[in-house]
């Protein structure tokens, strides 16, 4: 893969594929613009370097076709306080005006396109779309590392219509496989991987091959309980994803066997209802009263897991502890972030592993504490569990 840093883009028009999926609220402002801030050193490269760069992203889910909630060009503003310079508006993608701008741009400028998901052809990796994308400029450049696991026009298929030469990916791209690598090949031990979130189902490969990597594994969120039930525990109302009972078994004994030390909440905050207002009170994980259901971790599984991220020297954490959104069954989120952050300043390494991790380390204010924030979620993922990613193979 070619790399930014090895090439020079004076007198180039790069096409970027960046990742802008950024939250809005109803306004359409920007809520958090951690995406956005996460591309700049690679526009900024392409910039001073004496290219141009034409912008394409994808913000949310459209349905097919314009919808002003998820236009891009909610996004101007920001972007341009961001690069300290005009951004020029050009439209939707495959507009003459988008063509005609992205031929005029001059050394310096920047062009931004609209969502590149208005057109259906681009999540179905349509050759032809991506044949019409790749005329906006002469150099293809992958930023959107998390979007890397998606085989959509902008993101591989496009790359096939430059020069190999031609094809680079950008820092934050480069950035993410470089700290997922570092983990998965090079880890400094004891090394600790914390799985949160709510089901086994989401996170059975990424689990088991874990499990020839860390020496111990913190198993947290909803997808304890699973846990819980395949120990011979009872857990009330908890979530619990009773068709994969026998798989929590397995995995257990495969911990066993491969002398991986996987460690459970031992006790729970449970409340009698899904609300923040509800009752709460701290029950064992495996005797959760009926009308009950486990939400956080308890106090006691609190330390457990913070006495065990502080003796660790390479630390992964993907998915919350509890109920992160409700603010009385955060704590144990807190705990962890706190945990990772304090082993951190103490010479550890540690991945937050995207998406609700992510999100939480930075509310909390530890982003600044940790080794890297991964942007990717679903592509850091799947690149952890081995499988290959399109947008990363497309670059060659």
């Amino acid at each position: 893969m070619n790399t930014l840093a090895n090439y020079n883009f004076a007198g180039h028009r790069a096409v970027v594929r960046v990742d802008f999926n950024v939250p809005l609220d109803k306004d359409l402002h920007i809520t958090d613009d951690t995406r956005i801030r996460a591309a700049t050193p690679t526009i900024q490269k392409i910039l001073a370097d004496g290219g141009a760069v034409v912008l394409l992203s994808h913000l949310g889910r459209p349905k097919g076709g314009y919808e002003k909630k998820y236009s891009l060009e909610s996004l101007v503003l920001r972007l341009q306080q961001e690069y300290g310079r005009e951004v020029i508006w050009g439209g939707d993608v495959l507009s003459d005006e988008a063509f005609a701008k992205s031929q005029a741009l001059q050394p310096g400028q920047v062009l931004l396109l609209d969502n590149v998901r208005f057109h259906p052809e681009e999540e179905a990796g349509d050759d032809a779309f991506a044949t019409k994308l790749a005329r906006l400029g002469d150099v293809y450049v992958n930023d959107a590392f998390g979007a890397a696991h998606r085989r959509h026009a902008s993101t591989a298929v496009m790359a096939s219509h430059f020069p190999a030469q031609n094809r680079v990916g950008g820092l934050l791209l480069q950035g993410e496989l470089d700290n997922a690598q570092k983990v998965l090949d090079n880890p400094e031990r004891p090394f600790t991987a914390i799985m949160g979130g709510a089901k086994i189902s989401d996170k059975i490969q990424l689990i088991e091959k874990l499990l020839d990597k860390v020496d111990t594994l913190l198993i947290g969120g909803g997808m304890a309980y699973t846990f819980a039930v395949a120990e011979g525990g009872s857990v009330g109302g908890s979530l619990l994803e009773a068709d994969k009972v026998d798989l929590a078994k397995r995995l257990i004994e495969l911990a066993k066997a491969k002398g991986v030390n996987l460690v459970l909440p031992g006790d729970s905050l449970i409340a009698n209802r899904f609300a923040n207002d509800a009752d709460v009170d701290v029950a064992p994980n495996h005797s959760i009263p009926v009308g009950w259901m486990g939400l956080d971790l308890g106090p006691d599984a609190r330390e457990e897991f913070a006495e065990i991220i502080h003796h660790s020297k390479t630390i992964l954490w993907n998915g919350p502890m509890g109920v992160f959104e409700l603010s009385n069954f955060s704590l144990g989120t807190e705990y962890i972030a706190r945990a990772i952050a304090e082993a951190t300043e103490a010479g550890a390494y540690s991945l937050i592993g995207g998406g609700d991790s992510a999100a939480a380390v930075q509310q909390l204010g530890f982003a600044d504490r940790v080794s890297y924030i991964s942007t990717g979620g679903g592509a850091l993922l799947e690149f952890m569990e081995g499988k290959e990613l399109p947008g990363v193979t497309a670059l060659g």
